[in-house]
């Protein structure tokens, strides 16, 4: 089972979800940037090392370039809508400073902008910035057409919706790439602003051949057929589903509010999961599906999902350590430290570059032949 879980093949797409989430939540947990870039670090490792030649394993880059974007509007919007600055804070620089109405009071525009400030928008553009390179990796990682084979039946329609959402990023950067090199070949010249007509047009034309097809393909399937379900059971899956789902909030809620009564949090996130799983169960029914050659859980799988779900416990649980080390304060500025358990704990979940299996090969490309140079008969 060793050897065989190490011949090129596609890690299960849960097992990579539920690392990229597990990641995500534990950067969500801390605002030391340290912790942060050791995040970015392992998500660039684990995407370099085990993304395969799928259309959507190239839009990472472009997951990269707008996590830049958040953390550069954060920080504009810092400077811009300044809220201050005390008598400990180091003066960057000082714009000017519109009034501004009664009715638009407690907003500053312009003002004297602080070190402390930029620094404190820049952490938290980079907190967000890692929520949405962690979803990104999974992107990358997890073929999300092979995603709807483990969802339950009465998800199915939910999970197709769900893919075609996810889909549409990836196919776009593959359009955009057609686009532009079919420009290159045909000597194309515009560049920048410029060539945004030339390239926009095909790439919505290509978008709307695809939406045809995709439409096309589900009809052909039977996509949307309610089969014998009777009108009464399926509004029966709707209460439950509903009431599971406002039970879950319920109980989630509790359980965040330190004010609530803590049996009341977890009373109704028990009664949301109940009636959720009996929604699923009684909504299952009415859809029958058969599975090619589903995807296996090995060992790879578990040590994937092991190593992001440590880091996200470990930096959730915030024993072992200083917690006030995943959230530093600026004031006094200074160095944040390091956390060791937090930082082993992300580490860890690096483990997936090397126990994840190699990606299947993808089509060899066919390559013209070398034209031999021609010989002068003379």
């Amino acid at each position: 089972m060793l050897s065989g879980a190490r011949l090129p093949r596609s890690l299960h797409p849960v097992a990579w979800w539920l690392w990229a989430i597990a990641l995500a939540t534990a950067a969500s947990r801390t605002s030391n940037p340290l912790l942060l870039a050791l995040i970015f670090a392992v998500l660039g490792l684990v995407v370099t090392a085990r993304r395969g030649d799928a259309p959507w394993a190239r839009a990472f880059r472009y997951y990269l370039y707008l996590a830049l974007v958040v953390v550069g509007i954060r920080v504009l919007f810092r400077i811009v809508f300044g809220t201050g600055v005390t008598a400990d804070d180091h003066v960057l620089l000082t714009l000017p400073q519109l009034s501004t109405p009664d009715w638009y009071a407690g907003i500053q525009l312009g003002g004297a902008v602080s070190v402390e400030a930029v620094l404190s928008a820049a952490v938290d553009g980079m907190r967000l910035a890692c929520l949405l390179c962690c979803i990104g990796a999974a992107n990358t990682l997890a073929n999300p057409k092979r995603a709807l084979r483990v969802l339950p039946g009465a998800l199915y329609e939910l999970g197709v919706a769900v893919t075609v959402a996810l889909s549409v990023a990836p196919q776009l950067v593959e359009s955009v790439q057609r686009v532009a090199k079919a420009r290159r070949l045909r000597a194309g010249r515009a560049r920048g602003i410029r060539a945004l007509p030339a390239i926009a047009i095909p790439v919505l034309h290509d978008a709307l051949d695809r939406s045809l097809r995709l439409a096309a393909a589900m009809d052909s399937r039977g996509y949307g057929r309610t089969g014998t379900a009777t009108p009464g059971s399926r509004r029966i899956t709707g209460v439950l589903m509903l009431s599971g789902m406002a039970g879950l909030c319920v109980g989630v809620y509790g359980l965040l509010d330190p004010t609530v009564p803590r049996p009341l949090g977890l009373g109704g996130l028990a009664a949301g999961t109940l009636a959720c799983a009996a929604g699923l169960v009684l909504g299952g029914r009415r859809v029958s599906r058969t599975r090619y050659r589903p995807d296996p859980w090995r060992w790879p799988e578990w040590a994937v999902a092991a190593g992001g779900t440590l880091a996200a416990v470990v930096l959730a649980a915030g024993t072992g350590y200083d917690p006030a080390a995943l959230n530093p304060s600026l004031h006094p500025l200074q160095w944040p430290t390091l956390p060791l358990l937090p930082a082993a704990a992300i580490l860890l979940a690096a483990v997936a570059a090397f126990a994840a299996p190699p990606p299947p090969a993808g089509p060899a490309r066919i390559t013209a032949p070398a034209r031999e140079p021609a010989v002068d008969p003379v």
